[in-house]
């Protein structure tokens, strides 16, 4: 293993990060005389920028004008001439006749950006720097040069000056030749019938600004680095400056096509689909929920017209739902004159992909579908028992719906794939044991782009072989690909996980074990449970419940007082059920108070009796029960909120916020046990040993230092523990020992939030949007550390228990017995979608957090009569 402790105290002890991370070297030194060879570059640096520092090759110059910082010589020439967008921001204060003149010593191919004199359709667009100043090249912001209004994205400009205020602002100082210009440009209905319009495009290797085709398999010319011109001739369709692609997405890929969506930052490959992402067309791809409504009517427009272009003379067969074939067969003749969103919502078989859908999803047995009364309820569903439309039939179901919506799915999962080379991603591990005794285990891999079930396995020979259980986890990783995993969130430290994860580390250097956060709390919340006074407590609540919901005319008579509200929830956290609890008991405190005084309660038999009578006492009685529910529930009522912060309330990644929280956790503890010792410190004592044992990674700590949301204000304080974190992750995840020194470097610059960091979005952005993103826009000129700062803040601090997917299905998957190869392969598919439609449907980040882990109630539970068999299964799965 790499030694460096000896580097590591050297960087503990200083307040910023060493320069020099792996080995001692010289500092280079900055020759200037070799820059004479270029004309362009000596002006540069003489008359209008200052060398501030040259490293490896690199070099970084200030602008005289404006004090800015960039990197490099073609990026001050850019930012002197008028920016470039996505590259850097132009200077405001570059005299004229040097802007001019750094204007025209740009490459052709850029050039096009800044001067935007081409003629055609997008002459509109393209001189919209005559009439506007960019802003933020990232977002597409431009300023009105006539009345100073921001603007959003070009095209929304272009409705700004033609003073459309329909969807924006309308410019009310803009000229009348400027507008009426605009104007002609931009509305396709005042040009002349069946005249050509001329649609340029163009591409390079950083960003391509082509228009594909109407078909999803096109992808540009590699090759294609010039202007092209493509003629049309229907005037009915959406103005091309409208559904162009290069005004509302950065192009990542030109080979394969990928774009980034400038309003929701999704990635995705195709432009096709981007254009039915702005417009909402589902079936593919999800819809933008950021995009302007004029953008989106545009887009939905143009793809519905493109839909209806490659159905022509198609065949729409409708099957009926019995087992012979009834094909009903509808030449499409004139698509124009059909209605394009029933023909690409609605059709027959889209419906039944839907109901198919909802059996892939839900595990529901396709037997099912053969069912009269599922007929009868499809067929009332449709309208007055109308029996035009054909349910689908089990045959269908694991037929041709299975593999359509098996395809769909793969190429949902590529999609999620193509943006771990930038992102990174995390394996998530879920186990448990099953009714039979085995030992079951879903591997799930998280991203930004969303989480994809991967496989599962059946590692009940495997228990206690640490050997084993590498050769499992290597192969996922080997699958996934070594450079695109930044870590492995285990499930649990019991049994032997802990001695495989410190082999795994030991094997893979950059990849990092870490233990689910869910977990963790769940178990500090069993420990607080189990301490003296604590257990007392829950004892008695639990005595409460039991009484309750163990005799109906009491359970009638409590749901009475409570308005319908129920004592017991369950969890899926186990240790998390006892504290939920306990909060509705104290929040239904005068209810029941009231409840075991009425009159009602009286005359009941049960009141007489002992049990009766006892639990009557706790409730109404003068003794301190409910003091000792409100000193518990000041220690558990943080760890819950945070449990629930980590897994979904907040749509973020919570790796760069871990820290943050438990800290917090202590100090919200310490505030309600008002500041004395002796009473928070038992609570404190229990989180600090599981933080400390089994939580805390050096990945965390990375994460927080790199959280711009917490590293600029005032509170946040990096102590030795951090640092030496953060020192550990640059060295095992970065190799490169020139990359290393860069990100030291580079740091001094987030540190000091000098250049770009230091601009204002950046820092109006900083609490405000997810780290990872934050670093995505404002990152640029630190290359390294950006990269480094995304595979970082990209990842998610807990397990697969948040996505609380379905065990049944992998367990009837692993039963090969009497199955033949077809049927398996067919279970193998259908748990792939099962799973994977599970995951992409989640619900959304939502603040009525109680309701995150909520499940059914087990009739076996002990809170309600049980015998206790339910925890210890929970314990057995790992859910405590």
């Amino acid at each position: 293993m790499v030694d460096y402790r000896k580097t590591m105290d050297a960087f503990v002890a200083s307040s910023t990060l060493s320069p020099r991370l792996i080995r001692p070297s010289p500092p280079n030194k900055i020759a200037v005389s070799g820059m004479a060879t270029n004309e362009v570059t000596v002006s540069v640096l003489l008359d209008h920028g200052a060398l501030v520092n040259k490293t490896n090759g690199r070099v970084r110059l200030r602008c005289n004008y404006c004090g800015k910082e960039v990197s490099g010589y073609s990026r001050l020439k850019q930012h002197l001439g008028g920016g470039m967008r996505g590259e850097v921001t132009p200077c405001f204060k570059v005299p004229e006749d040097v802007k001019v003149q750094m204007e025209s010593r740009l490459p052709r191919t850029k050039k096009a950006h800044v001067n935007n004199s081409r003629q055609g359709k997008n002459e509109a667009v393209l001189d919209f720097h005559h009439h506007g100043t960019l802003v933020d090249g990232v977002k597409r912001r431009v300023r009105c040069n006539y009345c100073g209004e921001e603007i959003n994205s070009y095209s929304l400009f272009l409705y700004h000056l033609v003073r459309i205020d329909e969807y924006v602002v309308a410019c009310n100082k803009v000229p009348e030749d400027v507008k009426v210009h605009m104007r002609n440009k931009l509305l396709p209905d005042t040009r002349k019938q069946h005249e050509h319009r001329e649609v340029l495009q163009w591409s390079d290797s950083s960003s391509s600004l082509m228009k594909d085709s109407s078909s999803d398999d096109y992808s540009p010319d590699e090759s294609s680095s010039s202007w092209t011109r493509d003629s049309s001739s229907d005037d009915s369709s959406p103005d091309e400056a409208s559904v162009d692609v290069r005004y509302h997405a950065t192009v990542l890929d030109t080979k394969k096509g990928r774009v980034r969506c400038n309003y929701c930052a999704k990635e995705m490959n195709n432009y096709t689909r981007f254009r039915q992402h702005l417009g909402g067309i589902r079936g593919h791809v999800s819809p933008c929920v950021e995009v302007p409504e004029v953008i989106k009517v545009q887009m939905r427009k143009y793809s519905l017209r493109a839909l209806s272009r490659k159905r022509k003379h198609s065949v729409v067969v409708e099957y009926s739902g019995s087992d012979q074939v009834d094909e009903k067969l509808q030449v499409l003749h004139n698509p124009e004159t059909v209605n394009e969103e029933v023909a690409e919502d609605d059709s027959p078989r889209q419906t039944q992909r839907c109901v198919g859908r909802f059996f892939f999803a839900n595990g529901i047995d396709f037997s099912a579908a053969n069912s009269s009364t599922f007929e009868k309820m499809i067929h009332a569903l449709v309208g007055g028992g109308s029996t035009a439309y054909k349910v689908p039939s089990c045959d269908d179901l694991k037929g041709w719906i299975l593999e359509g919506e098996l395809k769909a799915m793969r190429e949902h999962v590529q999609e999620v794939v193509c943006s771990w080379g930038s992102t990174g991603c995390s394996i998530l591990l879920d186990g448990w044991t099953d009714d039979k005794g085995r030992n079951m285990i879903n591997f799930i891999v998280d991203s930004p782009q969303g989480p994809i079930f991967m496989k599962s396995a059946d590692f009940s020979d495997s228990i206690g072989d640490v050997d084993a259980m590498i050769s499992l986890l290597s192969g996922v990783i080997e699958e996934i690909g070594v450079q695109n995993v930044v870590q492995i969130v285990t499930y649990t430290t019991g049994g032997s996980m802990e001695a495989v994860g410190k082999q795994m580390t030991e094997k893979y250097k950059s990849i990092f074990w870490t233990v689910c956060a869910s977990h963790c709390i769940g178990l500090m919340l069993e420990k607080i449970g189990m301490l003296g006074t604590e257990r007392g407590v829950l004892g008695k609540a639990k005595t409460i419940t039991k009484f309750i919901y163990s005799h109906e005319t009491v359970l009638k008579l409590m749901k009475e007082h409570t308005l319908g509200f129920d004592l017991v929830s369950s969890s899926r956290i186990r240790s998390m059920m006892p504290f939920l609890i306990l909060e509705t008991i104290e929040f239904q405190k005068n209810n029941l108070r009231k409840m075991f005084i009425s009159p009602e309660w009286k005359n009941l038999t049960l009141a007489s009796t002992a049990d009766g009578r006892m639990v009557a006492d706790l409730v109404t009685g003068e003794s301190s029960f409910w003091a000792e529910v409100e000193m518990l529930l000041k220690a558990s009522t943080p760890l819950i909120r945070a449990l629930h912060l980590l897994n979904g309330e907040d749509s973020r990644p919570q790796l760069g916020y871990i820290y943050r929280t438990m800290g917090r956790v202590k100090e919200t503890i310490k505030k309600m046990y008002e500041g004395r010792k002796a009473e928070y410190q038992p609570f404190w004592t229990v989180i600090d040993g599981i933080w400390d044992d089994q939580l805390h990674s050096p990945i965390h700590a990375a994460g927080y230092y790199l959280n711009p949301g917490l590293f600029y204000f005032k509170d946040f304080y990096a102590d030795n523990e951090v640092k030496a974190g953060l020192l550990c992750c640059i060295v095992r995840i970065v190799e490169d020992e020139r990359e290393q020194d860069l990100i030291a470097l580079q740091f001094d610059e987030y540190r000091k939030a000098s250049g770009a960091f230091g601009d204002g979005d950046a820092v109006d952005q900083r609490a405000k949007i997810a780290p990872a993103k934050w670093w995505s826009l404002y990152g640029g000129e630190c290359p390294e550390l950006q990269r480094f700062a995304i595979r970082i803040l990209s990842q998610t601090c807990t397990g697969a228990l948040r996505y609380g997917l379905k065990r049944s299905l992998t367990e009837e998957l692993h039963m090969k017995k009497g199955r033949n190869c077809l049927e398996q392969k067919r279970l193998t598919e259908l748990t792939f979608v099962h799973h994977n439609l599970q995951l992409q449907n989640l619900p959304a980040s939502n603040s009525h957090y109680t309701d995150i882990f909520l499940e059914p109630i087990d009739p076996m539970d002990e809170w309600i009569g049980g015998s206790g068999m339910v925890e210890k299964a929970a314990k057995q799965n790992g859910n405590v």
